[in-house]
């Protein structure tokens, strides 16, 4: 029997809102932060992207044992240093005055990038939900997309009108008065603290025992294991070129449809994400999730050769809204396949392996796809690279184990 009301459903509107400000700040705020420092200061591409890589390799770390800290401090104190850490990277960012000075600040922020990301999200919700964890996780993880949607572009009225430090300290600390008080008002623990079981069991057996993270149950042995690898590596393969193509969405389809195009062509990819995110999470809970990911991955694919190809502003639209649908499943699946595949007091431990794996591999995604441009002349041959990488990916997660799921996810 359920409660008629859960209060899981609480929980994934607090994790909506971290994950609105932690991408919106952390993810892809960072093309503002770099656009406007070169502005500024006059820098180099080279000079603000060598930390912004530092930056994401440093949160990829952290992210790899932040299941263990959640295990022992609880949500509530690890989103509250998070956030905490955020704000104070970003307001020395407004402060920089030299190329030397943008390490330490991004290893500062990177604390609270590692905090709150993909891997956060997964262990916070782990515990509330089973039936519905994919619909419960995509709807948390759209407000990470809504974070590129909302957040960011604030970002750019804000600098015009206060001024670059000012504005990353209203921004900054904004965001961390909003995330701290959802973080102490609404997360808790796990369903136990309200005598319940996932999805609002309440049966005996539901309420007997909270949900164990189970961060010191090793990791060793599944990085020895295909089931893992056939999980963590595609997605990887995939990220690197998905986080490449974004990073260089607006020089590529600048030359097609203007600045103003350009601008309106990004907002169609991330709306787009939020609509494919939406989509499988009404459907991931009743069909294979690697299905799933690897058709996610052959959309994307079709999306970046109509981007490769090109010779009509309607036809780069139509490659957008292929490539963002994939988006934010990207990001999604990993967490939601390892759950069925894995027992859930390992989940916690290896979601964040998995997630810090691919964290760090998509870091090295922009100076990829940027490098094969440079050397090419143009994006079409970055692209037909990025292909090949979701192609093989799309076939490595159809190869996972055969093995039968060590439970069924059946819709509620």
């Amino acid at each position: 029997m359920r409660a008629r009301y859960f209060y899981g459903w609480n929980v994934v509107g607090a994790t909506f809102v971290m994950a609105l400000f932690s991408f919106g700040l952390g993810f892809y705020g960072l093309s503002v932060y770099v656009a406007t420092l070169q502005r500024l200061h006059g820098w180099s591409a080279a000079a603000v992207s060598a930390p912004v890589t530092v930056y994401y390799v440093a949160g990829a770390l952290l992210t790899m044992v932040i299941g263990g800290v959640y295990e022992r401090f609880g949500p509530r104190a690890v989103v509250a240093v998070g956030s905490l850490a955020m704000a104070v990277g970003l307001a020395a960012l407004g402060l920089v005055t030299r190329p030397w000075q943008l390490y330490p600040v991004f290893l500062v922020m990177a604390l609270g990038w590692g905090s709150m990301s993909g891997a956060a999200i997964n262990i916070i919700l782990a515990p509330w939900w089973e039936r519905r964890r994919g619909l419960a996780v995509s709807i948390a993880f759209n407000g990470a997309t809504l974070g590129g949607v909302i957040v960011t572009p604030m970002l750019i009225p804000l600098i015009a009108a206060l001024g670059f430090p000012r504005a990353l300290v209203t921004a900054g600390f904004g965001s961390f008065a909003i995330v701290i008080a959802v973080a102490v008002l609404v997360m808790r623990s796990g369903p136990h603290t309200r005598g319940l079981g996932p999805d609002g069991e309440t049966t005996v057996a539901a309420r007997a025992a909270p949900h164990v993270l189970g961060e010191r149950s090793g990791r060793g042995d599944a990085l020895r294991t295909w089931r893992f690898w056939s999980v963590s590596a595609p997605f990887a393969l995939g990220l690197a070129a998905q986080v490449g193509v974004l990073t260089h969405l607006v020089a590529l389809v600048g030359p097609t449809l203007g600045a103003g195009g350009a601008a309106r062509a990004v907002g169609v990819t991330t709306a787009t994400a939020l609509v494919g995110r939406l989509l499988t999470g009404v459907v991931v809970d009743r069909v294979n999730r690697r299905v799933v990911a690897s058709a996610t991955l052959v959309v994307q694919m079709l999306g970046l050769a109509l981007l490769a190809t090109a010779a009509s502003p309607a036809a780069v639209y139509a490659g957008c809204v292929l490539f963002g649908l994939g988006v934010g499943n990207l990001t999604t699946l990993p967490g939601l396949i390892l759950a069925v595949e894995w027992p859930r007091e390992r989940f916690a431990a290896l979601v964040a392996l998995a997630v810090g794996i691919n964290q760090f591999t998509f870091a090295f995604g922009p100076s990829l796809v940027g490098i094969i441009r440079d050397q090419a002349g143009s994006y079409a041959v970055a692209l037909g690279v990025c292909i090949a990488l979701e192609a093989a990916a799309a076939a490595m997660i159809l190869l996972g184990p055969r093995a039968p799921r060590l439970r069924r996810c059946a819709p509620s």
